[in-house]
């Protein structure tokens, strides 16, 4: 029995690099010149560095950006397919912005999956079973270095309340919300959300569900271009 022949394949090929392999971004730090501290500021520095494109380049550049420690971000999803938010002043733009449980990668030592459980269990008064990476980014690389891991939070359940972490500053009286993922995505696709953490996670998560044959990588997946250590 003769079967007809499969329909030719339909949309462009995948993309690869020099390579062959995937498009992926490409390591290749440029060894400073001199780097020196522009500004050393209360929670982060601006840094001067002077730098070569190629060894024998007679130009020398030089850049200022924000030394940053890095950061994680939360999505915590419940059982009723709903993302916990938090909304925070945000000085520099002046704004309160709905946000997910997010922190710096500020404890020496800290294994970034256990800097994400304490900003959650911290922010939002929660704690999950299940720890997976949706997305790496950077927030602004032409004039920082912040890294952010963003995870998804599973399996959540409440903080008591005789352990929960008595919130300061500007996450004094933060309020606290439960909304529809759908709703949050469509409110981000509106242009009514903002922080970055939160665009990017949500968005991963969209399009990871758009592709449920694919699984997301595990919570200690190698980052790359991480601040350091897991």
């Amino acid at each position: 029995m003769t079967h007809p022949p499969e329909p030719p394949a339909t949309g462009p090929a995948p993309y690869t690099g020099h390579d062959g392999g995937p498009v992926a971004d490409v390591p290749g730090a440029r060894p400073a010149v001199r780097s020196e501290t522009a500004f050393s500021g209360a929670v982060w520095d601006v840094t001067r560095e002077s730098f070569r494109m190629a060894p024998d380049d007679p130009e020398v550049l030089v850049r200022e950006f924000i030394r940053h420690p890095g950061a994680v971000a939360v999505v915590a999803l419940d059982g009723e397919d709903r993302v916990r938010m938090i909304r925070q002043y945000r000085h520099p733009v002046g704004e309160e912005l709905w946000e997910i449980p997010a922190g710096l990668l500020d404890v020496p030592g800290e294994p970034w999956v256990d800097a994400a459980r304490r900003e959650l269990a911290e922010e939002a008064d929660l704690r999950a079973e299940r720890w997976e990476v949706l997305a790496d980014f950077y927030t602004t690389p032409g004039s920082s270095s912040e890294g952010i891991r963003v995870y998804l939070a599973t399996g959540l359940s409440e903080v008591p309340a005789a352990e929960r972490h008595e919130r300061t500053g500007e996450e004094a009286g933060m309020p606290l919300a439960w909304v529809p993922l759908g709703q949050a995505v469509q409110a981000v696709l509106d242009g009514r959300l903002h922080n970055p953490s939160l665009v990017v996670g949500l968005l991963a998560l969209s399009a990871h569900r758009a592709r449920p044959n694919t699984a997301l990588r595990p919570a200690d997946a190698p980052w790359h271009g991480s601040p350091g250590p897991a």
